[in-house]
């Protein structure tokens, strides 16, 4: 019975990527800086001392970091033996977003170029927001600009409450978020309107729309909830879950994944929120995994709550609670079966702005019984994909070489070095 785990540690960028400067992130190092950080006690509020993620350094993190920027981040060297393959992978979609990081490490690179509400203010078209208010019978909308997500409620939701108009923002990525009151607006009313949305935004080739509930009753108590919803453009190209479940394999997706793909090429999606919350799933979704299934998660608090904030002594904490739990995962894996954690983009915590940043991302397989091996730098994250195929025993989407080498049972060969 052969099963794979795909983790994704969502923005947990190592740095390195080498057309950063393109996107106006050369020397962005999501790890490394935050490794940096804590080991100079720039990052204490709440901890203190250097990073401790010893779990997560023992399957090659740190050795993955250093092979995309030539360093070794501050805690991380290795306590001992590697466990598992280790290396890293640079992306070609021409995003640094959620959908093409998910899209290409499942086999379909994004090789065309999303669109984006450039404008600052008057960020969206009024054409689409007029056909926004017609179709969804808006009394219109609040925003409409470049914003931070708490930013945002803080100026706009009193106001939000008095008028009952939504609220439309951006950022530089290719998306449109609309935030409601998860009561007062109402939760399932706002997914409508996110739905009429999705429909608007697919002229402007929008990578996803975002519904962003929150409740609090003033701007001193606005919170944003966890029944967050993506409405994603489908994948450019068949994924390896559409390849998966086509042969009759199992998709279970953990968290948002099944909205980043559309829910295409998935048997199960799991709503789950918070780390623990998002492991406890994951676990429960292993224990029943029958041969040929997939679980792949994504644990976006990293992104969404630490680094898109520049909270740099939580992405702290949050990797250590990360890494507390990682014995839990590891220890249920049987003599065939796959686990891969990995990463998206970036979203250094450190970098100027709010923005994902372009970087390598890592990339660590285990697999019972297999030594450890470094996998070098990989020319795209489609080989993430690849070897998932390779390692299910299915057709791959013809983009990715896997890194898993040789035919099945898959070796990962001594080091040498």
């Amino acid at each position: 019975m052969r099963r794979a785990c795909l983790i994704v540690l969502d923005s947990l960028g190592v740095g390195g990527a080498p057309d950063a400067a393109r996107f106006g992130d050369e020397g962005a190092d999501t790890l490394g800086h935050i490794a940096r950080a804590c080991a100079m006690g720039l990052a204490d509020e709440g901890r203190r001392g250097p990073l401790v993620v010893p779990n997560l350094a023992s399957l090659g993190l740190g050795l993955a970091a250093e092979l995309s920027t030539g360093f070794m981040p501050e805690g991380l060297r290795p306590p001992g033996r590697i466990r598992g393959a280790y290396g890293c992978a640079t992306e070609i979609s021409r995003g640094k977003d959620t959908p093409s990081g998910h899209f290409e490490m499942t086999g379909a690179p994004v090789l065309f170029d999303w669109g984006y509400f450039e404008p600052a203010e008057n960020s969206v078209p009024r054409a689409l927001l007029d056909d926004l208010a017609a179709r969804a019978g808006l009394p219109g909308v609040l925003g409409n600009c470049k914003a931070s997500g708490t930013e945002i409620l803080k100026r706009l939701g009193e106001e939000h409450l008095r008028t009952g108009r939504p609220i439309v923002y951006t950022s530089a990525d290719s998306v449109l978020q609309i935030a409601a009151h998860e009561t007062r607006f109402g939760l399932d009313r706002l997914l409508e309107v996110c739905a009429v949305a999705r429909t608007l935004a697919d002229r402007y080739r929008i990578g996803r729309v975002i519904a962003r509930p929150f409740v609090g009753e003033d701007a001193a108590t606005f919170t944003r909830t966890g029944n967050r919803r993506d409405f994603s453009i489908p994948a450019p190209s068949p994924t390896i879950l559409d390849i998966l479940t086509g042969a009759g394999g199992t998709v279970v997706c953990v968290g948002k994944v099944g909205d980043i793909f559309a829910h295409r090429g998935v048997s199960e999606s799991i709503r789950a929120h918070g780390q623990d919350g998002l492991m406890d799933a994951t676990l429960a979704a292993w224990d029943r995994a029958g041969d040929r299934t997939l679980v792949m998660t994504n644990f976006v608090d990293f992104d969404s709550v630490h680094g898109h904030r520049r909270d740099v002594s939580g992405y702290a904490r949050a990797l250590e609670s990360f890494d507390a739990r990682v014995p839990e995962l590891l220890g249920r894996l049987g003599p065939e079966d796959l686990c891969i954690l990995t990463a998206d983009h970036g979203c250094d915590p450190t970098w100027i702005g709010t923005d994902h940043t372009r970087e390598r991302v890592p990339i660590l397989a285990v697999a019972p019984g297999r030594g450890p091996r470094s996998i070098g730098v990989r020319d795209s994250l489609a080989d993430i994909g690849a070897s998932v195929a390779h390692f299910l025993g299915v057709d791959g989407t013809g983009h990715g070489q896997s890194f898993l080498g040789g035919t099945l049972p898959v070796n990962f060969p001594e080091d040498t070095a």
